[in-house]
């Protein structure tokens, strides 16, 4: 499949720089199913019908400490592969990858370029096994084969690090060996593979010594009081954000824990965030551990393929209890099609969970739910139980994309719902590195973007122009320096102010960069009624006309993903 294009077109396509080409595809690709399906099956027909070679050992790595074209190369291609759902194919060209390791008696140090990309490869195999999974393939011996393969490259490549001499290598794979033995229990129940923690030198149960510091504002949840800032993990679904090892993550989320940040939101498609905080979580003092929440999410994305049983339901709840290593104190229900009525009574059977099984879930909440469905859930909840039974909906909500103020508000007040919020730092724009600076290229080479910052750009352009943009920060920035904090802390305790607002989410680059402290200074202040009224001048429009076309363009809260595919 090559299609057809005029002499024009075809004159582009041949002569655009490549980033033109990516932010073009980018575009396409948004209109929905009609031109996102026709490009992922082009490229994985391409990749088919070539079948990549395997680059031989000694060229991936030539050198010690060298990050060679080759390399860099081989694992671009990988990352195609799974991504265009030929997340099994992708397992062969992952474990040569790894066993040419040893193969090539390859060696690097800390911090160098080669150590960063292999950081990356191991983000990388994380993200190719939540693809596995989510792609469901039979689960025969040839699969069952290559994973252990796979788990055995990866333990042997362990194996190498240590014994390696001069001195040994920091081995980075631990995520990696820890997400293909999780995916091999999950296939193959009676196959055994040793958790790479029960490794830890740290004392019999890898004890960690930390302390939990006191939330400067709380809001209650339910039965819980927690803090007005939580976690967010959604940077751990891919290395694009950058990849820390396991050592780092650790160390990252002690310190956001002694700094009162004892909230984490993550969900079962968030690449291997649940594994992360749940073996994090259960090497907590006991103390410390009774005073930090895990909230995670079960997403449906497509058709269930039979009736809502007692037992199903049961059993999702047990699978996220199980990649957390205890319990779940907020599961966020995610169902994509509405037209599809079950999650009516999928819902009915959790909020049940919550008394029946309180050892395994404590409170129930929405994702990405629009008005009208979560006033469906709330009503027929309360029709088939005689109370609302959920406690929250998470949802995006920014000084940009202000459409919850419209519906979601006054719902979420009316069933005595909180909301927890993403999106509210716009990927990072919401800063003062942005400010008098020119619209960014999308898929700039030279200073490249992360996923998050590439989504909110266009989050941005859909809101309004990038000079509009402009005005919006130097306002933020004005105020900021009226109370002596951040632009971006004023962005984000505006959110704080709104009603039915519990928590902002905030993305966690995971062992790569921290902001807690300058995230903490947003229970300094509280804007006055004068800021409020400059910000939201600006950012709804005179006459809320901004935030009103933004919901006729995008539709009510998370419709915009249900438009992709």
């Amino acid at each position: 499949m090559v299609g057809h294009v005029n002499m024009m077109d075809d004159v582009l396509i041949s002569n655009l720089p490549p980033e033109y080409l990516r932010s073009a595809l980018r575009i396409l690709i948004a209109q929905g199913s009609t031109t996102q399906q026709p490009f992922v099956q082009h490229i994985r027909e391409r990749l088919l019908d070539s079948n990549p070679e395997f680059t031989p050992p000694k060229v991936l790595f030539t050198a010690d400490d060298v990050l060679t074209t080759s390399c860099t190369r081989y694992l671009a291609l990988t990352r195609c592969i799974f991504s265009s759902k030929l997340a099994q194919k992708s397992l062969s060209y992952l474990d040569h990858f790894i066993s040419s390791i040893p193969d090539a008696c390859a060696s690097w140090t800390v911090g160098s370029d080669l150590h960063k990309a292999l950081e990356a490869f191991a983000g990388d195999i994380v993200q190719a096994i939540q693809a596995l999974k989510e792609t469901n393939p039979p689960k025969d011996e040839i699969l069952e084969s290559q994973l252990i393969k796979l788990h055995s490259s990866l333990q042997e490549c362990r194996q190498y690090c240590e014994a390696h001499e001069p001195r040994a290598l920091e081995y980075p794979f631990q995520r990696s060996e820890r997400q293909v033995a999780d995916v091999l229990h999950i296939f193959y129940p009676s196959h055994s593979t040793k958790p790479i923690s029960d490794t830890s030198d740290d004392g019999p149960a890898g004890q960690l010594d930390i302390s939990a510091g006191q939330a400067a504002e709380t809001f209650a949840l339910g039965p819980f009081q927690l803090p007005r800032l939580f976690n967010g993990f959604w940077q751990l679904s891919s290395p694009a954000w950058g990849a820390g090892s396991a050592d780092s993550q650790d160390a990252a989320l002690g310190q956001l824990i002694r700094a009162g940040f004892t909230a984490a939101d993550m969900a079962d498609h968030y690449g291997d965030a649940e594994l992360v905080y749940g073996q994090f979580r259960n090497r907590l003092p006991p103390q410390v551990k009774n005073t930090v929440f895990a909230a995670t999410k079960w997403c449906v994305f497509g058709s269930i393929g039979g009736e809502v049983t007692d037992e199903w339901v049961l059993g999702a709840v047990k699978e996220r209890c199980r990649r957390l290593g205890g319990r779940v104190e907020l599961l966020q229900f995610h169902w994509h099609n509405y037209a599809a009525k079950e999650y009516l009574d999928v819902l009915v059977k959790l909020v049940s969970l919550t008394k029946t099984h309180p050892e395994l879930v404590s409170t129930i909440g929405l994702c990405n739910f629009d008005s009208a469905h979560t006033r469906e859930a709330c009503e027929y909840l309360l029709s088939k139980t005689g109370s609302v039974g959920i406690v929250s909906n998470q949802i995006q909500f920014s000084v940009v994309d202000s459409r919850p103020l419209l519906e979601m508000c006054g719902v979420s007040a009316e069933f005595g719902l909180q909301l927890l919020t993403y999106g509210s730092f716009c990927g990072g724009f919401l800063s003062s590195r942005w400010l008098e600076q020119p619209l960014p290229e999308m898929y700039d080479p030279t200073s490249p973007l992360t996923p998050s910052q590439r989504k909110y750009l266009g989050m941005i352009l859909d809101w309004g122009s990038w000079e509009e943009f402009q005005k919006l920060l130097s306002k933020l920035s004005s105020i900021a320096d009226k109370h002596h904090v951040t632009l971006t802390n004023v962005a984000i305790r505006w959110v704080l102010q709104k009603p039915q607002v519990g928590a902002v989410i905030v993305g966690t680059r995971l062992g790569v960069t921290t902001h807690d402290q300058d995230n903490l200074a947003v229970f300094n202040f509280k804007l006055d009624e004068e800021d409020i009224e400059a910000i939201d001048y600006i950012a709804l429009g005179e006459k809320n006309e901004k935030v009103v076309a933004l919901f006729e363009s995008l539709g009510d809260c998370g419709n915009e993903y249900r438009k992709m595919h």
